[in-house]
């Protein structure tokens, strides 16, 4: 790990290849697992203001979901996420023709629907932010069911952190991806020596 203003970044994001690779996981991360996507206050709020626009892209389990338990649910540690369907599923989804999985807020906001943005934590995955007092831990979450992601990254030669450059400029700003951009730089040449 390598510290970056006020975050600490894993050298993962350097090292590990990664491309979403839809066609083979159909969009798992949204479907697996046991709890739905992290979310952020102000997130929280906007969803609360503009969720009824989201409708026409969800599924009718994922709006009635989202009806009984209301746009985000908090876990055992506090912490808000994406309500679930029936456990298992994030709420805010939906399945394109070849029944792969979708972020319903992305699609309306692609339709221009809504200003909503999928959750960062959705934008930035399989990275993994977490807040400390002091500072935010940047790393990357391994799960299995994205292996067929690190084959295609590592077949286009993509490291992660290039991969989600767009969410971490949304989360960080430009100079922080600068920043980083440097430090693989660096990464590198200290690999190849």
């Amino acid at each position: 790990m390598f510290q970056l203003g006020k975050t600490l970044v894993s050298e993962q994001l350097f090292d590990q290849a990664f491309a979403c690779d839809l066609g083979a996981c159909k969009g798992a991360c949204c479907v697996e697992g046991e709890a739905g996507a992290p979310l952020e206050l102000d997130e929280i709020d906007r969803l609360k203001a503009q969720w009824k626009e989201l409708i026409p892209f969800l599924t009718e389990k994922g709006v009635r979901a989202i009806e009984s338990q209301g746009v985000a649910t908090q876990n055992a540690f506090d912490e808000w996420e994406t309500p679930l369907i029936d456990g298992a599923a994030c709420a805010f989804i939906n399945y394109n023709k070849n029944g792969i999985a979708q972020c319903g807020i992305e699609q309306a906001n692609r339709a221009n629907t809504t200003t909503l943005q999928k959750p960062i934590s959705c934008h930035l995955y399989p990275i993994r932010v977490k807040q400390y007092s002091a500072f935010v831990a940047v790393n990357y979450h391994e799960w299995s069911i994205c292996s067929s992601g690190c084959s295609l990254g590592e077949s286009l030669k993509l490291p992660l952190y290039q991969f989600v450059q767009h969410a971490l400029v949304r989360k960080f700003g430009q100079a922080w991806y600068d920043a980083l951009h440097e430090a693989a730089l660096e990464h590198q040449q200290k690999q190849s020596c």
